[in-house]
């Protein structure tokens, strides 16, 4: 029985622990070359991601390599 629920709950976990998960993107606004860090990936030509194919977990991490792209330190 005690296997069976861990079993369980591992497998609960293993799929809701991707809902929790959250992502910054450094992205630039195509007008006016300024840089800014959103939670979702950029849908539409306004705005690209500057920062290649990083995806920071925090937006801590996220300011930290906003700081090091080279188009966003330019401004």
């Amino acid at each position: 029985m005690k296997i069976k629920t861990i079993i369980a709950a591992a497998v609960l976990t293993s799929f809701a622990a991707p809902a929790f998960a959250q992502a910054f993107y450094v992205v630039q606004d195509v007008k006016t070359k300024k840089c800014t860090i959103t939670e979702s990936k950029p849908t539409t030509t306004e705005t690209t991601v500057v920062s290649g194919d990083t995806v920071y977990k925090t937006r801590a991490e996220a300011e930290a390599g906003m700081k090091t792209v080279k188009v966003c330190t330019s401004n």
